[in-house]
């Protein structure tokens, strides 16, 4: 009983060495076979804004073919990883991965950084950054409409803390402006004063606004928004020389020295106005939009 328990033991074991080293003869001739293969081509996949590409495919192609012709070379001789990082030198490439497909062809894709605000130094150097906080070289073939934050007190290349709280503000704040089109047109430029607190230039209007940190914005903003509707809708967007948000649960205006003309002062009202009815029908499109866009619900 023993011995045949012995028996049947040693041909399960058997049956599985056989199998594993079947497995693994197939699996050596399959990585064998794809080696014995060649490339039959690449293609490049960049995944960032169609309009303003800051890399294109051209140079894509450049640093693949930089080591001569891909097309019919051996699978084996292909160094992806090296490749990759050739790619990852340049400061506008985020990732990139490279990987053959079942065609033998070469795919390439690439996730370019997308700058986020454009940003001038006290010193008067200019950068982008993008919304990891990578600094980004201006480049004047690829113009770019962006937040403008002026006064930037870093001027190297390493963020000290400092610099890293100011950026921070930086990125909270163009998240915001991104998604309401109203500030992002109201808003002329961003100032960082000497107490690293942001103020921002009105398009229409001489006030300043004085932000504070660049945190806690939503709030800031949606009392700013008050202000505007309820107070300048009254007096005109000049009659407060500073418009101060950055105190919790309030909103100090400060006035102007030298009052405005009465002319002055009605035209202040109505480009005030104006500027409320412009982002009702705005606000009035987009939800007209939406509800044109729905899918319609069949009832029984």
């Amino acid at each position: 009983m023993a011995l045949s328990k012995k028996i049947r033991k040693i041909l399960v074991i058997g049956f599985w060495l056989i199998i594993s080293a079947g497995v693994i003869v197939l699996l050596v001739a399959a990585v064998k076979g794809k080696q014995q293969k060649t490339c039959s081509g690449f293609e490049i996949q960049i995944n960032g804004d169609d309009q303003q590409l800051f890399v294109d495919k051209a140079m894509i192609s450049k640093v693949v073919l930089s080591n001569g012709t891909v097309t019919g070379k051996p699978l084996d001789q292909f160094d992806l990883k090296a490749i990759e990082e050739l790619f990852k030198k340049n400061v506008w490439i985020a990732k990139a991965d490279l990987f053959f497909d079942n065609s033998q062809k070469l795919q390439v894709r690439i996730v370019e950084r997308q700058p986020i605000a454009r940003v001038f130094t006290g010193l008067g150097n200019s950068f982008f950054i993008d919304s990891s906080l990578t600094k980004l070289p201006i480049g004047e073939k690829f113009p770019v409409k962006l937040p403008v934050f002026t006064g930037f007190p870093g001027e190297k290349n390493k963020w000290t803390a400092s610099d890293s709280l100011i950026l921070n503000g930086m990125k909270q704040i163009t998240g915001y402006l991104e998604k309401h089109p109203f500030w992002a047109a109201q808003v002329a430029q961003i100032d960082i004063n000497s107490a690293h607190e942001f103020e921002l230039i009105p398009t229409l209007g001489n006030h300043v606004i004085e932000l504070g940190d660049g945190f806690d914005v939503d709030s800031k903003f949606n009392r700013l928004w008050q202000f505007y509707t309820q107070v300048l809708t009254r007096t005109g967007l000049n009659y407060y020389e500073k418009v101060k948000v950055q105190f919790a649960g309030q909103v100090v205006g400060v006035k102007t020295a030298s009052a405005a003309s009465k002319a002055d002062s009605i035209q202040a009202i109505r480009n005030v106005e104006q500027l409320i009815r412009d982002v009702q029908l705005e606000h009035e499109r987009m939800i007209s939009a939406d509800s044109t866009q729905a899918v319609p619900v069949q009832q029984n």
